[in-house]
């Protein structure tokens, strides 16, 4: 569990990644980037000055080779360089959530026979909403299907790698929720019974699904303090995230967006 849990915490320090790197984009101080950064995070993994560090460079190339020896090397090289030949961030951040994906994955192999139990299942449903969340985005802003289909990460749980090739040919995120809400409307176990399209955050209604579902799915047995230890772990991960993407998240891109409005202005 304690390899689970450095590994699941990678995820916020991606986040903190981005954030400094976004803000070195638009232009903001050391001190603004550092306000946008949880150093908690850090702390945990021990990686504060590392951290530190990324916020004190001042250029893309820096942050290239200042990455160089760190597990982060490709997908920052790759995500950089597409950033200056296209000006659009996505394929950086895409780089960076496939790495977190790819390295929960990769340490299930390690896990003891209950652990591996609950939470492969844990993988399987995050990534697939990675997944589909993905293919969204892609349709949003809109990429590639070739190089989007280079993000998808090879694990499912409902959907499958045909499901999957489907979705991402779709051409306009109407058909594309008309497909979801056809498919998932026949999956007995996620209890289905909404439009997609008709939602403000559809992604975030489809991700409440699976952990319904995800819950429901392991009946806690008092009598094997193994399983309830790691079921109590998961169970606060996944209620913790609600905070974290609807109220600290939402914090920091309002925060970013208001100095990229005020530069706009300036020129």
């Amino acid at each position: 569990m304690r390899r689970f849990l450095k590994d699941y915490l990678l995820k916020y320090e991606i986040i903190n990644i981005k954030q400094i790197i976004l803000g070195l984009i638009i232009g903001m101080s050391n001190e603004e980037k550092s306000k946008n950064v949880n150093f908690l995070i850090e702390e945990y993994l021990e990686n504060t000055d590392f951290i530190k560090k990324l916020i004190e460079l001042s250029s893309l190339d820096e942050v290239q080779l200042y990455m160089k020896p760190t597990q982060y090397n490709k997908a920052i090289r790759e995500g950089i360089l597409y950033f200056k030949n296209n000006n659009e961030i996505f394929i950086l951040e895409a780089f960076l959530d496939q790495l977190y994906y790819i390295t929960l994955l990769q340490r299930e192999k390690t896990y003891n026979k209950k652990e591996k139990h609950m939470i492969s299942l844990f993988n399987s449903f995050i990534t697939e909403i990675y997944n589909i969340n993905l293919i969204y985005r892609g349709l949003i802003n809109k990429i590639d299907k070739n190089l989007l289909s280079q993000f998808i990460v090879n694990n499912y749980l409902f959907l499958d790698e045909k499901k999957i090739e489907i979705f991402l040919h779709h051409e306009n995120l109407n058909d594309f929720f008309l497909k979801l809400d056809d498919l998932f409307g026949k999956i007995i176990e996620l209890r289905y019974d909404i439009n997609l399209s008709e939602i403000e955050h559809p992604i975030w209604e489809l991700e409440r699904l699976y952990k319904n579902y995800y819950f429901k799915k392991f009946k806690i047995e008092i009598d094997d303090i193994d399983y309830l230890t790691i079921y109590r772990i998961l169970e606060l991960i996944i209620k913790k995230e609600k905070e974290i993407k609807l109220e600290i998240i939402p914090n920091i891109v309002r925060i970013i967006n208001k100095k990229f409005k005020s530069l706009k202005l300036e020129f």
